[in-house]
This record gives structure tokens, C-alpha cells and sequence, in this order.
């Protein structure tokens, strides 16, 4: 699918207008969720799950758009090795804006003073960790050094958003886990496989931009996953 390019400004004004209506969220978050995906549902999240937060974080590199992601480092005790967007659990009375850009602070060192947070994506349950994630839009119009927090980011991606933009849509594959196949769905950026919840909320994401399409990966009918 083609889509017109669009600069960072444009994009951001899209995303407010798009925040202002009903989100795709349940609906992109099911396209892209693994399957079996058993006791999961799209737009619930239960009442004992932990909160966190997570920054997606859009910024100029040569005057065109990108997305930061970052790969986590191997010796982590959950998602070892996966690509998400930087975030964490909550600290004792923080919100999930503050967390957010905390996080970010952290985990590439960014300067919270530069980031002017636009709205939350819908959350997302992640049964695996037991979070309930909450996902926050933020836009720097600065170019950015990355500096990668040793011992929980390995690699820092800088995502150009007319490479989303252009894609025909995910790809599927498979990852078995304690004796169980899986199907996934997933995105590849920089060389990695975004799956999971990373790819759930990237889905919303280009949606989201990209509003003017009823859905921008021609997803057709999905089935609610079975308990």
C-alpha cells in the first residue's frame, strides 16, 4: 500500500485529531497478538495486573520521521532479547506519564525536558508479566544521541516511519515455548523481529497515523482468541 509521506509536524497534528476518536486498539492489538494466545483478551486487562508504562517516541533524523525502539539486553529476567519501547513499571505514586519519560531517561538518556507528551495509545494486558502496559506518544523535534543503558539495553533502533509506512504488513512466523508452537506475527526493523506486544502497539501506532485508512494492513476478519 502507498501512503503520502508526511513530515513530523503533519504526523503529530494526525495523531491529536485521531486521539480525539474511538482507538483501534482492541482490534490491531488482536491482528497482531501470537496465537494460541489462551486467557487473553483484547481490551480487557484484569484488576490484579501491575502497571507500566511505556514511551513511544517519534523524532527527526535528517528532517524526516522516526520511531525509537530499543533491543533489551540478554541477561534480563523477563523479555530477554526482545525489541520493545522503552518503559517500566510504575514507581510508588508515579503516574504513567512520569514513568514513561523516566524510563526513557534511563534506558537512552534522553532529556525529559525535550519531550512534549501528546496522548496515550490504548493499553494492552500482557499475560506473560502480568502488566497492564500503557502505551504514551511523545514527540522531541530535536535530533537525538542515544545512550544505551549498559545492562538493559543492548541496541538502540532508529526506525524511519516511511519504512512502516511502505510495508505490506507483518509477516508470520513461529516460536515454540515450553513445548508449545506458537503463531507470530511480526515486523521486521533493523535487522530484529518486533512481535508481541511491541508489534501490538506499533500496529495501533500506524493506524493511528494513518487514520484515513479503515485499516491500514487490509487485516480482513479476525477471530477472538479461544480461552
Amino acid at each position: 500500500m502507498t501512503r503520502e509521506f508526511r513530515t513530523l509536524y503533519q504526523i503529530e497534528e494526525n495523531i491529536r485529531e485521531a486521539l480525539g476518536q474511538p482507538l483501534p486498539g482492541s482490534k490491531m492489538h488482536l491482528a497482531l497478538a501470537p496465537r494460541p494466545r489462551r486467557g487473553w483478551h483484547p481490551g480487557q486487562i484484569p484488576a490484579s495486573a501491575r502497571p507500566a508504562a511505556a514511551l513511544i517516541l517519534l523524532y527527526p533524523v535528517a528532517k524526516k520521521p522516526y520511531l525509537l525502539l530499543t533491543v533489551r539486553a540478554g541477561q534480563l529476567s523477563q523479555h530477554a532479547g526482545q525489541v520493545s519501547f522503552p518503559g517500566g513499571g510504575l514507581h510508588q505514586n508515579e503516574t504513567i506519564h512520569q514513568a514513561a519519560v523516566r524510563e526513557s531517561q534511563e534506558e537512552v538518556g534522553i532529556d525529559p525536558n525535550q519531550i512534549r507528551l501528546i496522548g496515550p495509545l490504548s493499553p494492552l494486558y500482557i499475560p506473560v508479566s502480568d502488566f497492564a502496559l500503557y502505551p504514551i506518544v511523545g514527540i522531541t523535534h530535536r535530533p537525538q544521541t542515544w545512550q544505551a543503558a549498559a545492562g538493559e539495553v543492548w541496541r538502540v533502533l532508529e526506525v524511519p516511519l516511511a519504512e512502516l509506512q511502505t510495508t505490506a504488513g507483518p509477516h508470520r512466523g513461529y516460536r515454540l515455548d515450553e513445548d508449545q508452537l506458537y503463531q507470530v506475527p511480526y515486523f521486521e526493523v533493523g535487522g530484529e523481529r518486533v512481535w508481541g506486544a511491541t508489534a501490538m502497539i506499533l500496529a495501533e501506532l500506524m493506524a493511528v497515523i494513518d487514520a484515513t485508512s479503515k485499516d491500514p494492513w487490509d487485516h480482513g476478519n479476525v477471530e477472538e482468541p479461544k480461552t
